[in-house]
This record gives C-alpha cells, structure tokens and sequence, in this order.
C-alpha cells in the first residue's frame, strides 16, 4: 500500500484546460490577453526605466513605484505566456513541479503587490500628514526594511502552500485541471486526500490579504482628514490629486481580486468559464493599467516619458 500511495502521490504532468466552456474561441481570446500582455511589459519596462534614468525621481514613491512595476512584470510573466501557449498552441500539458512552481509565484507576487500598495498608502500619509518630516521618517534603512518585507512575507506566506500540495495524494495518473494557469485550489481540490488544512491555510491567506485592505482604508481615512485639514484650497486639490493616481492602482487591484475570489467560493450559479476569465483578467489587468495610470496622473513620471519619446 505504502508503494502505491507513493506511485499516485505526484502525478508527472498536469493538463489545462485553458477557459473550459470557450475552447473554440480560444484563438480570438488570445487577442486582448496578448495586447494586454504587450503593454504591460512596454509600461512597466519604461516606469522602471524612467525612474532609473532620472535623478529628480529620488523619492520614496517612486522607489515604491519601481519595486510596483517589478513585480507587475513578474507577475504578469508568470501567467499570460502560459495561458497564450493554450490558447495559440495548445500547449496544455505542464510538469507537476513547473505548475506548483507557477502556483507559487501567482500567489507571492500578488500578495507582494498588496504589500507595495499598502506602503505607498503609508507613504502618501506621510506625505500629507507631516510634509516636514518625510525625509526623516523615510530614511533609506526605512525604505530597505520596507522592501524586505514586501518581498519576504508573501513569500513565507506562500511557501507552506508547496509543502501541502506535495503532501497531497493525486490517484489519477492524468489530471486535468479546468484552469489556464495553476493555482491552489484548482490544485487541491483534484485530489483524492483530504484538503481541509489546505482550505483552511487558504482562507488565512486570503484574510491576511483583505487586512492590508482594511489598514489601507485606515490610512486612507487619516490622509482625507489631513487633507481638509489643510489651510488653502489649492493645497486640499494638490494633495488630492497627489493621491489619486494611487487610488485608482487601489481600485484596479482590489475590485477584479475581491470579486474574483468572491465568485470562486459563492458564485455557485455563475458560470464556470466566468470564473476562469474572472480570474485570468485579474492576474492580466492590474500588470497593464499600473503604469498608464501612474504615467497619466503623475506629472513627473509623464513629463520625463514625454521628453523621451520626443527628444531628437
């Protein structure tokens, strides 16, 4: 029994589907996702870029913001190319330790994008809260443990997912999973072992997640009660506009993510394939309006994009 439990524990290759239900439009799927992709890549490459290149863009948002576009381009590499790879050439089949390995870098690099999100809320309160004294409270070893803790957190969050996969008995040879890239659950719940401490370290996850919601709501109240705290008008509109390119990253990354994973666990009259789209777009959008929204809204960031682009 002890051999065949361990003949059946890790299948060597997983099947994906892609979106079940919309197999014969794949191909006309695969047109926005790749524009989508497309621009992600060329936004955040020239974020990065621009903020490398320029010495007046020094400030602590803006070194949040590179660390943003980093994983906005990690994070949007490690999914798209494999849903295009089903959908162009139906390339479904993925090794058992390169889909785990996907799963973890989905679910890291989301919650090191909630983590950043959270920092450049702090950084905004900072800001407009005591003007005076944002150098000195974002000091350069302040902004380094920053950066360590967005990395280092989800990433520790994270790695006990690899352990209760492997942990898991798979008692088909072939498992096909109704999914374009591998996640969890989807995981989990194909086999045939008892996943109710992998739904559980899930839903703890998950809470950790919506918490960097809440306290981001928090700074967000203390920064709207500094602001109309604010003498002049034409301040109270700057520190407004000052924060609106971040409330509308907020809005990108939090809305599709909170209905995505509310359709997956009581959704259960929504189509499937709504599902997987769900999902699907909310690892695809956040990655490609990040840097317009910020090149937009931001003078500095679309000032220097203009100068380059325009300069002989």
């Amino acid at each position: 029994m002890a051999n065949h439990n361990r003949s059946v524990t890790h299948p060597v290759i997983f099947f994906l589907i892609g979106i079940p239900g919309l197999e014969d439009i794949h191909s006309w799927i695969s047109l926005p996702f790749c524009c989508i992709y497309l621009v992600a890549l060329m936004g955040n490459t020239t974020i990065l870029v621009v903020i490398k290149t320029d010495r007046s863009l020094r400030e602590p948002m803006f070194y949040f913001l590179a660390i943003l576009s980093s994983v906005d381009l990690i994070l949007s590499t490690a999914s798209v190319p494999r849903m295009l790879g089903i959908f162009w050439f139906d390339a479904h089949e993925i090794y058992f330790g390169s889909c785990v390995a996907q799963m973890f870098l989905i679910h890291a690099f989301t919650g090191m994008e909630a983590e950043v999100l959270m920092a450049m809320a702090f950084d905004r309160y900072i800001a407009i809260s005591v003007p005076l004294h944002y150098t000195t409270i974002l000091t350069s070893r302040v902004l380094l443990g920053i950066s360590i803790c967005v990395v280092i957190r989800p990433a520790l969050l994270i790695c006990p997912m690899i352990y209760l996969i492997y942990r898991l008995p798979f008692c088909e040879a072939h498992i096909i999973i109704a999914h374009s890239y591998c996640e969890h659950m989807g995981i989990a719940k194909l086999s045939c072992g008892n996943i109710h401490i992998n739904a559980v370290y899930g839903l703890f996850v998950v809470s950790l997640f919506l918490l960097n919601l809440v306290l981001i709501g928090i700074s967000y109240g203390y920064i709207l009660r500094a602001v109309f705290r604010l003498p002049s008008q034409h301040a109270r509109l700057k520190a407004l506009s000052t924060c609106g390119s971040h409330v509308a990253v907020l809005c990108v990354f939090y809305i599709p993510s909170v209905f995505s994973f509310l359709t997956h666990r009581f959704g259960h009259n929504i189509p499937h394939y709504i599902h997987i789209l769900v999902a699907n777009l909310y690892l695809a959008i956040p990655p490609s309006l990040n840097p317009i929204i910020y090149g937009v809204r931001t003078k500095q960031i679309r000032d220097r994009v203009v100068h380059v682009f325009t300069k002989r």
